[in-house]
């Protein structure tokens, strides 16, 4: 349920509307846009039909939101969300933010070798696996906390912001301290005590679509992060299992516009999980952007044939400043920016 006020209500006004909330065991969340500023209430609704809210000073209308996804529907948010990063960069704004780098962190020199080509060709964040969740328990793991510290300084040396998977909530605290953003990856999007615990820290958090899961669960799982007063998310689409062989997933571009329908989170697109295939990243990318996505994110490494995962699916960085070039004209086209 959302709490419409009016143009007119004050800063008292509202503090009074949260605390009778709270006092229903309801957990208030205020949200200014430009028009309106409204209230979701979290909990319980059918405690408010003994509080008729209409009534109380500064309230518009008190409306019901149907989809079960409460504060990420537009119903909540009509306009576009967006969250400054630093370093000067806004997530879910004009430009199209690109995540790039290595699938794991092998070393310190290979990550900062990659770090500067994608810095040179326009990313904003580096990113790399510490901890990997991998198919097989006997391929590469990551390097753990030393992958962390690596990310963090090669990312302070190059000037980027760092995101990396945080696969358990009892390392929630460990990556948060390296990360400037925590990624939820697509076999824990539904691991929901992890996405609590994201949700606690604050952090902005990467929300990647789970293999087999449909745009509703996504959603699902981006309430868990939201109610819990996290609304720094960007969603990820990654491809999704079906029956076609030819490429390592489906990568569901109708994904994002529905998405951007249906909420007002950023979407991401990533191609290298979404084909599996270097050849087939840059187009899938292309595509993404002129799809409306607010952001890219691809696998770089100088030597895939060496690379300790996904190297089928990792640009060379040559490849990468090309798909950029190719990637900035579309952004261009659609009155975006990369």
């Amino acid at each position: 349920m959302i709490i419409v006020l009016k143009k007119t209500a004050t800063p008292q006004e509202l503090e009074h509307i949260c605390q009778k909330v709270r006092e229903l065991g309801l957990t208030p969340q205020v949200s200014r846009g430009v028009e309106r500023t409204v209230i979701g209430v979290i909990g319980e609704e059918e405690k408010l039909q003994v509080q008729p809210l209409e009534v109380f000073p500064g309230v518009e209308s008190v409306m019901a939101i149907l989809r079960p996804y409460k504060l990420a529907s537009r119903d909540y948010k009509a306009e576009n969300t967006e969250f400054d990063m630093g370093l000067g960069v806004k997530v879910g704004g004009k430009k199209v933010v690109v995540m790039a780098g290595p699938c794991s962190v092998e070393s310190y020199d290979s990550l900062l070798t990659v770090a500067k080509a994608v810095k040179k060709a326009g990313a904003t964040f580096l990113r790399g696996g510490a901890f990997k969740p991998r198919t097989s328990p006997y391929s590469f793991q990551g390097l753990g906390e030393e992958g962390l510290k690596y990310l963090r300084q090669v990312g302070d040396e190059v000037g980027l912001l760092v995101v990396t998977e945080v696969m358990d909530t009892r390392l929630v605290e460990l990556v948060s301290q390296y990360a400037d953003m925590l990624q939820i990856g697509a076999r824990n999007m539904q691991n929901f005590e992890l996405l609590k615990e994201c949700g606690m820290t604050k952090k902005p958090v990467l929300l990647k679509r789970g293999l087999s899961a449909t745009v509703k669960d996504l959603l699902m799982s981006a309430e868990y992060l939201l109610s819990k007063g996290n609304f720094k998310v960007i969603l990820g689409e990654r491809g999704i299992r079906t029956f076609e062989t030819s490429t390592r997933n489906t990568l569901d571009l109708n994904a994002i516009p529905v998405i951007k329908k249906e909420t007002h989170l950023p979407v991401l697109v990533d191609p290298s999980h979404g084909t599996g295939y270097r050849d087939f990243v840059a187009p899938m990318a292309m595509a993404g952007v002129a799809a409306g996505c607010d952001g890219l994110m691809v696998e770089v490494h100088q030597n895939p044939e060496e690379a300790k995962s996904d190297g089928e699916q990792s640009l060379l960085p040559v490849q990468f400043e090309e798909m950029m070039r190719k990637a900035r004209l579309i952004a261009q086209a659609v009155g975006r920016d990369i």
